[in-house]
């Protein structure tokens, strides 16, 4: 190995070691002799690449390449950011105000999450499911989440080009949105027929535990004795408030359990004066359904306060934190993931609904049903209750 091969496998392990001791993931996993092997492994592919490659390798490219790498087989919310992106997830700099309303993640390219109510995104018809292979003209082949959403994000009434493919479609869609800064409520509430009360939440905030507990108490005096809680699509919000809200259901017992390194599990459980709805409720989900939301269905379900109503949610319940390289790159590490009470993983899983109702397939351009079978349905079993 040449000195200059030796200088470039050194510059990468070291950002992959400063990775896994300052992340805190594989600091017990380097002890074992398979992780070793594995860096041995990693040493000769760089040594054969620089030795043998038709032109003079960029190793400033070669790392960035060698930490995206690491990232990727991690899941859809870890990602390798350049030390651009870095600076301005540590300014919370979203890049602008105003935004389209959609949430992503990533699997190959950014696909969408889903739609915020009542958003350019939304009102353009644009669905969970549907990939953005574009975004102005920028592939986002590999692209990270936050990357993603940074570009969506811009100056209230400029534009911005997406290209959308939706199931197995062959040609892309050109959707040409502009942004508008997004202020709707998070939660809204209407009795759905005589007996049986409606509440959206829309997003989960500090302020949702009181606005529902307010709403279903509203809805009680109107004569819901059950309600239908809709989550579909509800992605945002601190997964903390997804518990709080949860404790307004769940009178004993494990709301969520905590999982770190190690496998060291925290168990969150209800405290005195919780469980103050009893009334049967059932709760809407769908393949937008995450986070904080998931969260919220995974304690009722849990804990037998609910029944779930629609089809598998996304799967993520996690936080994630930044690990700052030598170079001012970082790596965005999930480093917590929540658990259902019974100790099952939600992240990168998703909770299975008690009842499923398939989602019509709508051709893009086309408009939804006007019936909302998921609704529907999870009123007629409330009503057998």
């Amino acid at each position: 190995m040449t000195a200059r091969t030796r200088g470039v496998v050194l510059a990468i392990s070291t950002s992959i070691m400063v990775f896994a001791f300052v992340g805190g993931y594989l600091g017990q996993a380097l002890a074992k002799d398979d992780t070793y092997q594995h860096l041995r492994v990693f040493e000769d592919v760089v040594s054969l690449v620089l030795n043998n490659y038709v032109e003079p390798v960029d190793v400033s490219q070669a790392m960035k390449g060698a930490m995206k790498g690491l990232a990727d087989g991690l899941d859809p919310e870890s990602a390798y950011l350049t030390a651009d992106l870095v600076k301005a997830l540590e300014s919370n700099d979203a890049g602008g105000a105003a935004e389209v309303g959609l949430d992503l993640t990533r699997q190959y390219y950014l696909r969408v999450i889903s739609a915020r109510d009542g958003s350019p995104a939304a009102r353009a018809g644009l669905r969970p499911g549907d990939f953005i292979r574009a975004i102005d003209n920028r592939p986002t082949r590999d692209m990270a989440a936050y990357e993603g959403s940074r570009l969506l994000h811009g100056q209230a009434g400029s534009r911005v080009s997406l290209l959308v493919i939706r199931g197995n479609a062959a040609d892309p869609h050109v959707v040409e949105l502009v942004r508008e800064r997004l202020a709707g409520p998070e939660l809204t509430s209407r009795m759905a027929n005589a007996s049986t009360g409606y509440v959206r939440v829309a997003e989960f905030s500090p302020t949702t535990a009181a606005q529902l507990k307010q709403s279903v108490d509203t809805l009680a005096k109107s004569g819901a004795s059950r309600f239908v809680i809709d989550l579909r699509g509800t992605t945002r919000g601190d997964l903390d408030q997804g518990i709080a809200a949860a404790r307004l259901f769940v009178r004993d017992g494990a709301l969520t359990v905590r999982l770190t390194r190690a496998d060291q599990r925290e168990r969150v459980t209800a405290q005195p004066g919780d469980g103050a709805v009893t009334a049967p409720t059932a709760l809407l989900i769908d393949q937008g359904t995450a986070g904080a939301a998931e969260v919220f269905a995974a304690a009722l379900a849990g804990n037998d306060r609910a029944d779930l109503v629609g089809i598998n949610s996304l799967g993520r319940a996690a936080r994630q934190r930044l690990v700052k390289l030598p170079d001012q790159s970082g790596l965005y590490l999930t480093y917590v993931r929540y658990l259902t009470p019974d100790n099952d993983p939600i992240h990168e899983t998703g909770l299975e609904p008690d009842v499923e109702v398939e989602l019509p397939e709508i051709e893009f351009g086309s408009d939804p049903p006007p019936d909302d079978a998921a609704l529907q349905r999870a009123i007629d079993h409330l009503a057998q209750k």
